[in-house]
């Protein structure tokens, strides 16, 4: 009878394990998903933070780039924002406020870390160095560091990047969601 008994249970978990297994794929997945928007966002979020700096004139581009960063390294690396005497922009002066610096440091055109003023020799007061990003993410779904990027100046539905600027990120893998969309359309 034990011998018995001992099958009957075995039978059991092996049953209940079973249904179990696609609930813990089911929740591993939602996971991944969840990793891979909140890191599209930060990097898009970063983007978006570049672009307005450069929108503001305090970040020096080149002609025909639209103002977003010129790869993903440079919002890892960091620019100098510089305040320009002939674009008005002068911090304070303009409306525009650094984080971290006061309102005094920003309408004498001062640095925030060290309080004085710094020139580079365009004739440009460098107001702090900032980085956009920490470092670039590892996608949650290829488990690289590589992204899919867009320009302004490419099409919208195309998956290679014309190397100018980056306007978009994407994943890079070829899956479908749980929702039914591909994550390269996220």
């Amino acid at each position: 009878m034990t011998l018995l008994e001992l099958i009957i249970a075995c039978t059991i978990l092996i049953i209940l394990a079973s249904a179990a297994l696609p609930a813990a794929r089911f929740t591993v997945q939602r996971r991944r998903e969840a990793d891979l928007r909140r890191e599209l966002r930060e990097m898009r979020d970063a983007i978006d933070r570049y672009k307005d700096a450069a929108d503001r004139n305090l970040i020096r581009v080149e002609a025909g780039t639209e103002g977003y960063p010129p790869d993903l390294d440079t919002l890892v690396k960091g620019v100098d924002l510089v305040a320009s005497p002939t674009a008005g922009i002068t911090g304070a002066a303009t409306g525009a406020s650094i984080p971290g610096q006061s309102a005094a440091a920003a309408a004498q055109g001062l640095s925030p870390s060290t309080g004085s003023i710094s020139t580079s020799g365009a004739g440009n007061d460098l107001i702090r160095h900032v980085r956009f990003l920490r470092r670039i993410p590892i996608d949650p779904l290829t488990g690289k560091a590589d992204w899919g990027k867009r320009s302004v100046q490419d099409d919208p539905d195309t998956s290679s990047w014309g190397g100018k600027d980056v306007f978009d990120v994407f994943t890079l893998s070829t899956g479908i969601a749980t929702d039914g969309t591909k994550y390269s359309d996220w």
